[in-house]
């Protein structure tokens, strides 16, 4: 038998689920500033999943997934407990911004948060107290920042064998290691014992169904893989690479001003000193390629074709040669 989950000023029992207005913060006017959280919690025993989205206010993607796993999933066949935080920065979701308005700090670098701190952990704080820290898992759903797109990669610590087993059940092809940013959620969650990725998918502004799908079906792996949903449905994604701070990765980036005509996509591969995009003035005169310095994945392309010079393009990663032939039989349709 499952217990209630608590928070402060309420607790969800077993068997029950409670869609919240939790207050985090007030406005000039003193009005509360209230986070919606919905908490599904089954009469049967099993982990605590964590599912956030929308850390920066202005990436959408991941609060449809976490709204559909909440509100559209069958959950009558679930082992314990969902805590299900759609819309982490309310400000900057109102204002459309990545960072919480008027105090301009990035919510995602002020885990976990004080009480006594800045508006920001203020905020980060009671997020993190009530609703992260009391979980096992964690899911941070993010896009890429404005005018630039991601395909679907995971980041996490490798290194902690917890994390790792999130991070592979997630399904992904890759994988970046590494800890994060100190004041990261998926930083100071797994500090405290809440193994916590983070999920990129697709860019800011927008609903992109197609990698909202893929990242449901990794969220169902993750599940199926801590025994919180009856299914065998942890994923393979045919072939993975795990990109840790030794390998080969790199940012592209311009080295004149001007128009960016994109020649491969997100998720493309890439030979070394192969054009992966051209720069041009207006008058498409003086041409300046960008190369590709070695073999490797396009996981990070721009949308906004407008750059100046030294801003970053195309964020590349490498392939090992076994990583390199699963990822061409994956492409051709004969992988096993």
């Amino acid at each position: 038998m499952s217990t209630a989950f608590t928070y402060d000023d309420g607790s969800v029992a077993p068997g029950e689920t409670a869609n919240l207005r939790f207050s985090v913060s007030e406005t000039y006017l003193g009005d509360p500033v209230r986070l919606p959280v919905t908490i599904v919690n089954s009469e049967r025993e099993g982990p605590t999943l964590c599912l956030s989205a929308a850390a920066h206010g202005d990436e959408l993607n991941g609060i449809e997934i976490v709204r559909e796993i909440a509100h559209s999933w069958d959950h009558a066949g679930l082992r314990g407990t969902l805590v299900c935080l759609p819309v982490l920065n309310v400000p900057g979701f109102l204002a459309q911004q990545r960072y919480l308005p008027i105090y301009d700090r990035d919510l995602n670098r002020s885990f976990p948060g004080s009480d006594t701190g800045t508006s920001a952990r203020r905020i980060a704080h009671r997020i993190f107290r009530n609703f992260v820290e009391p979980c096992d898992i964690g899911l941070d759903f993010h896009t890429s920042t404005r005018g630039r797109s991601n395909m679907l990669h995971v980041r996490a610590d490798t290194s902690d064998p917890s994390v790792e087993r999130v991070a592979k059940a997630f399904g992904s092809n890759v994988i970046i290691d590494g800890k994060g940013p100190e004041g990261s959620l998926r930083r100071e969650a797994s500090a405290v014992g809440t193994s916590t990725i983070t999920v990129e998918l697709g860019e800011a502004h927008r609903f992109q169904r197609p990698l909202i799908d893929a990242a449901l079906e990794g969220s169902l792996s993750v599940m199926a893989e801590f025994g919180l949903r009856p299914t065998d449905a942890v994923r393979w994604p045919g072939w993975r690479t795990v990109v840790s701070g030794s390998d080969e990765k790199t940012w592209l980036r311009a080295d004149a001003g001007g128009l960016v005509e994109m020649h491969h996509d997100r998720g493309s591969l890439v030979e070394a000193g192969e054009t992966v995009c051209t720069i041009t003035n207006p008058f498409k005169s003086d041409p300046t390629p960008v190369t590709a310095p070695f073999r490797g994945l396009l996981i990070g392309v721009p949308e906004n074709p407008l750059v100046y010079p030294g801003n970053p393009l195309c964020h590349l990663v490498g392939l090992d040669e076994m990583t390199l032939r699963a990822f061409r039989q994956t492409a051709d349709g004969t992988a096993e």
